[in-house]
């Protein structure tokens, strides 16, 4: 199967997505297909001769990242969106996009559509740890959720950690503002039974501060919250080494110093680096689709595209599938 990769999405496009296409494309070995305005993935390839894996299919609009996403996923069947996705829907395979992410997940649902029992899908991302990684569930596909649909996301990142991480009987944990089980709003109160009784390892409520630290394998909450969350950590983990790096250069001895410890510095910010993880997985379509960073460069493009390789390899889509059907709630579908 063949992974579609949106050229012309993201901050950096289409340079940066062609480069991380091609760098994807000399170790993965599967069909990449760029999608997007053939003379501009031309023009970024800049007289680079394709690799056999590597093709273009042409999509003469795109869908900006300031547009209305449905009414121009309505309005532009032919941008590199929504082809992108019809070719996945027609021939199977992975789509990833550094775009539009709303328009990305109405495309995905108007074309792919969600799987059976799936009352909404959900956007998943890795989250660096002290103990490694974790999946934090839902960052941003739906700012107002009901306490079924968190239910379902605890189900379907706990498939995810599982079948893409290899993490082992994930432990899931509910985002509250305490640990006890009475604490929290009325969403987390009413969930956090529905999540007890899932077929899960639930360990109940978690703090903010427990994401980092790794408690949890899965931590669960709605978009809105997910969102500010992941957006804090990024913009705290770029203020710290702006900060560390200030400090480091004052004067010569301090500089030194960091010249010694520039190394441990450098494994540090590749662990908190958005680019080493690729993109978010949005769980519960019928198909694999992948939402990158909007600032991603080549690097993060080739890894969302492992990324979608190994949800293909592990068949996230039909695990998630057969999780939601094997759980028998068809109270949680809500049309």
């Amino acid at each position: 199967m063949e992974i579609v990769v949106d050229a012309m999405g993201g901050d950096h496009a289409p340079t940066e997505v062609v480069k991380g296409a091609l760098r994807a494309a000399q170790t993965l070995p599967l069909p990449i297909t760029l999608v997007g305005q053939r003379a501009a993935i031309e023009r970024a390839l800049a007289g680079q001769p394709l690799p056999p894996t590597l093709s273009v299919l042409e999509a003469p609009t795109v869908i900006g990242m300031d547009e209305h996403p449905a009414r121009a996923v309505r309005s532009r069947r032919d941008s590199s969106v929504v082809v992108g996705i019809e070719r996945v829907r027609e021939r199977g395979g992975a789509f990833v996009s550094a775009g539009n992410s709303g328009a990305t997940m109405a495309a995905a649902l108007l074309v792919l559509g969600r799987l059976p029992g799936v009352a909404r899908p959900a956007l998943a991302t890795v989250f660096p740890t002290q103990q490694g990684r974790a999946v934090l569930i839902d960052v941003g596909a739906n700012a107002d959720v009901r306490p079924t649909w968190l239910r379902q996301f605890a189900l379907m990142g706990s498939l995810y950690a599982e079948k893409v991480l290899g993490i082992p009987h994930p432990r899931v944990g509910l985002l509250s503002n305490g640990e006890e089980e009475t604490k929290g709003n009325q969403l987390v109160q009413e969930a956090f039974p529905l999540l007890k009784c899932a077929p899960i390892t639930f360990l109940g409520n978690v703090e903010g501060r427990h994401l980092p630290a790794g408690v949890a394998d899965v931590v669960v909450t709605d978009g809105f919250t997910g969102n500010v969350v992941i957006k804090l950590a990024e913009g705290i983990a770029e203020t710290l080494f702006a900060l560390l790096r200030r400090e480091l250069t004052a004067t010569l001895p301090r500089r030194l110093a960091a010249a010694v410890l520039r190394p441990a510095f450098r494994r540090v910010a590749s662990r908190l680096d958005y680019a080493e993880y690729g993109g978010a997985p949005l769980l519960g379509v019928r198909g694999v689709v992948i939402i990158a960073h909007g600032r991603s460069d080549a690097r993060a493009i080739a890894a969302a595209i492992r990324v979608a390789k190994e949800a293909l390899d592990q068949r996230l889509v039909e695990a998630i599938a057969e999780g939601i059907a094997a759980t028998g709630k068809e109270e949680d579908v809500d049309d």
